[in-house]
């Protein structure tokens, strides 16, 4: 399988990575709990959680973004925006890249974010309510925004280049990676700071979410909620943070002696233009979007090694996507190591897909795929390598991070190990 023609040549690798998650508020961090198979979720403190059913959530811990933003801009920024910028600034010292005149013009930022400024909508909203409109605040507006994240960022680097805010709910993450990735193939950017950030962890947000019926529970053992492709799986817990990485073309890396963590070499979108909620149980969409992925990579199924699903846990979307792994790998499916991670960093909303694009990246580096703990029951609907419980060593050439949101968006990203 040969990659289209009319498509550009250019390569494109990462050479930097940053989070801030339940798991860490470094990258490195954020790994090695994942290696080791260590859960971040535990009891909700960051609001008074008394009135509901379920209080275990992926919160970020000991977050202190006035040691890297000024207090002046912390006072402007919703939560989701500091995650994002601490992300990214880690991710750009982690690249060891310099912005300056010489080539600001030339790095963009595409950081999107599901909603956007939830908690300073709602902050001012009551506000409003008490005291009138004359208090509300003049930042309200610029930051409620899903592309406050990406402005926020672009202003803290001063990146000039291309900038939006790719918003796909759930697959967001993945959707700002790939877009990052074209962008750079067809010669706009020679640098792209790429992630997805959110904070969905509040009082009607969760209220929200208890609607829906989708949320697992364990109070007296928070870290066995949430339970990927187990056959006793009942929902995902929600989680915050961000993650970010510094996508760039090959040559542009190769200039600047760059280290390079892997090769991006394939992406694929799709919607199942089926339900704002429900997946498609055949996985129709999710293995459009991977077949994209592949098609556009040159490469054929039994290549790739390594899957980090979407994996939240819910009945439903373990089970399709299931089913799309297999619609689009046959009989390669039972050869593949699929592991989710969101049983220990929760669900990021649109940051999940860029934090699981760290950990396939990183499975690549290592050769250690991170374990689907809470595993114990098998789901004959389910039945492919869940990696379960424990890491495993493998030779992980390819790895393949798949991510699917509300609204039926499935979105894709292929990571190769880099060989100049």
């Amino acid at each position: 399988m040969t990659a289209p023609e009319h498509l550009p040549n250019r390569r494109v690798v990462v050479t930097g990575m940053g989070t801030v998650c339940p798991l860490g508020n470094t990258w490195r961090d954020a790994w090695q709990a994942m290696a080791e198979g260590r859960s971040g979720i535990a009891p909700l403190t960051q609001f008074d959680v008394s009135q509901f059913e379920v209080r275990i959530g992926g919160e970020v811990k000991d977050f202190r973004p006035d040691e890297v933003i000024p207090t002046k801009e912390l006072r402007r920024m919703d939560r989701n925006a500091q995650y994002a910028v601490v992300s990214a600034l880690e991710a750009v010292a982690d690249a060891g890249l310099v912005i300056d005149d010489t080539n600001r013009d030339d790095i963009g930022v595409i950081f999107g974010s599901a909603g956007g400024g939830y908690g300073l909508l709602l902050e001012q909203y009551d506000i409003f309510q008490k005291s009138g409109y004359r208090r509300v605040s003049p930042f309200l507006i610029s930051n409620m925004l899903p592309d406050a994240a990406s402005g926020h960022v672009a202003i803290a680097l001063g990146a000039r280049g291309p900038n939006m805010a790719v918003v796909s709910a759930c697959s967001t993450g993945s959707g700002a990676i790939g877009e990052s990735w074209e962008t750079i193939r067809r010669g706009d950017a020679e640098a792209i700071i790429a992630g997805g950030t959110d904070n969905p962890l509040l009082p009607v947000l969760l209220a929200g979410f208890h609607a829906l019926r989708a949320l697992a529970d364990n109070p007296e053992h928070p870290e066995r909620a949430c339970k990927p492709f187990d056959l006793n799986r009942d929902g995902f817990v929600v989680g915050q943070g961000a993650a970010a990485l510094v996508i760039e073309s090959l040559d542009h890396a190769r200039a600047r002696g760059a280290g390079v963590y892997a090769e991006i070499i394939g992406y694929g979108t799709s919607n199942d233009a089926y339900d704002m909620v429900a997946s498609l149980e055949s996985g129709r969409g999710s293995a459009m979007a991977m077949m994209k992925a592949m098609r556009k990579a040159g490469i054929e199924p039994s290549e790739v090694d390594y899957i980090n699903p979407h994996g939240t846990g819910t009945p439903l979307n373990d089970r399709a996507e299931t089913a799309a792994i297999k619609a689009a790998f046959g009989a390669h499916a039972k050869r593949l190591a699929v592991s989710s991670t969101k049983a220990m960093h929760g669900h990021l909303m649109g940051g999940a897909g860029a934090l699981e694009a760290i950990a396939s990246i990183q499975a690549i580096r290592t050769g250690i795929i991170p374990p689907t703990i809470n595993y114990e029951t098998p789901d004959p609907d389910c039945d492919l390598d869940y990696v379960p419980n424990e890491a495993r060593q493998a030779d992980v050439r390819v790895s393949l991070s798949n991510s699917v949101g509300l609204g039926g968006h499935n979105a894709c990203v292929i990571f190769r190990r880099f060989e100049g």
